[in-house]
């Protein structure tokens, strides 16, 4: 049985547009090497961050949803994202977080790692893990040295009500392994686990159910190689009762999607064609891109987004929860 390979990004609900690429784009340094759309919601962005190359496992998207109402965490959802930091960053890492104003948590050793948990302008959380081999392209443009930048994803935390469902699924379906047990949490892994192929999940029975909104993680997805090794994980999803999308071309990449038996909505993404297939890698980002179904209306979709100033213009202390 073929695993997935690990995350291949996950995405959140943003509030304004420009608020979130300052923070990320701006604050964090991370590559915005994508600009383009939600293709189920073309009025509103899709933002994706990542390294140099934006390459698969590097990506932490948006859909800057600025007039939803605020999510709430609950069983069903993931409810926090860590990024790969390079190990004895943390100590740069705290203090350029707290100089912006960002709502920073005390460090903590989760599995080892020590990490740096913190909350986003818009209620997501995030945390950063000090690694100590990540391969990642460093992006030039960045604020952030690069001995010091976001190497990519490392981990998800998610809650459900029942973990054996889920934990039997991530098993018997995507090949996960479980690689430990602390402070009521189960970390699963794929490929002997690592940096960027990890997922946490904490049972809590009498929580309330987890509700989209912003501030909010939307779903994880997870690495297949390509079309071929989607369609073998998606016939497996599909005998185990869950439900599966058609393939979906997001020109970028194919997805499916479905939830587990939490209830948190997981993604399967190729790998190819990628970020670089309709623009020069030097300039990723810098303009909204649509792919070719959306380009016929492009006027409209263009009259109903927000402008974005992208690199952004972040001062010290403009930024806060």
């Amino acid at each position: 049985m073929r695993s997935v390979l690990g995350l291949h990004h996950v995405t959140a609900i943003a509030g304004p547009a420009q608020e979130n690429v300052d923070f990320y784009a701006g604050v964090l340094g991370m590559r915005l090497v994508k600009r383009s759309v939600n293709q189920d919601d073309p009025a509103t962005y899709h933002l994706f961050y990542g390294d140099g190359e934006g390459r698969p496992g590097t990506d932490l998207t948006f859909f800057p949803w600025a007039n939803m109402p605020r999510g709430r965490l609950g069983a069903g959802l993931a409810v926090e994202v860590s990024l790969a930091i390079p190990r004895g960053s943390l100590p740069y890492w705290g203090e350029r977080l707290e100089r912006y104003g960002v709502r920073v948590g005390s460090r903590e050793v989760r599995f080892g790692e020590v990490v740096l948990p913190f909350v986003d302008p818009h209620g997501v959380r995030v945390a950063l893990v000090e690694v100590e081999d990540r391969p990642s392209v460093p992006w030039e443009g960045s604020p952030v040295p690069e001995e010091h930048q976001i190497r990519g994803l490392h981990a998800a935390q998610a809650w459900v009500w029942r973990r054996a469902p889920t934990t039997r699924f991530l098993a018997e379906v995507l090949g996960f392994e479980r690689l430990g047990e602390e402070d009521g949490w189960v970390r699963y892994g794929v490929a002997s686990g690592g940096s960027g192929r990890l997922l946490d999940i904490q049972e809590r029975p009498g929580e309330v159910r987890g509700q989209w909104g912003v501030g909010t993680i939307h779903h994880l997805a997870w690495r297949v190689t390509d079309e071929g090794h989607q369609e073998e994980v998606r016939e497996r999803v599909l005998r185990a009762g869950a439900h599966p999308t058609p393939v979906i071309d997001r020109f970028w990449f194919r997805s499916v999607y479905f939830r587990e038996p939490g209830g948190v909505l997981f993604e399967l993404s190729t790998d190819g064609p990628g970020f670089t297939v309709d623009e020069d890698p030097s300039h990723l980002g810098e303009r909204l891109v649509l792919p070719p179904w959306l380009e016929a209306h492009r006027i409209e979709i263009e009259a109903a987004l927000p402008p974005l100033r992208y690199p952004p213009l972040v001062e010290p202390m403009r930024l806060g929860p």
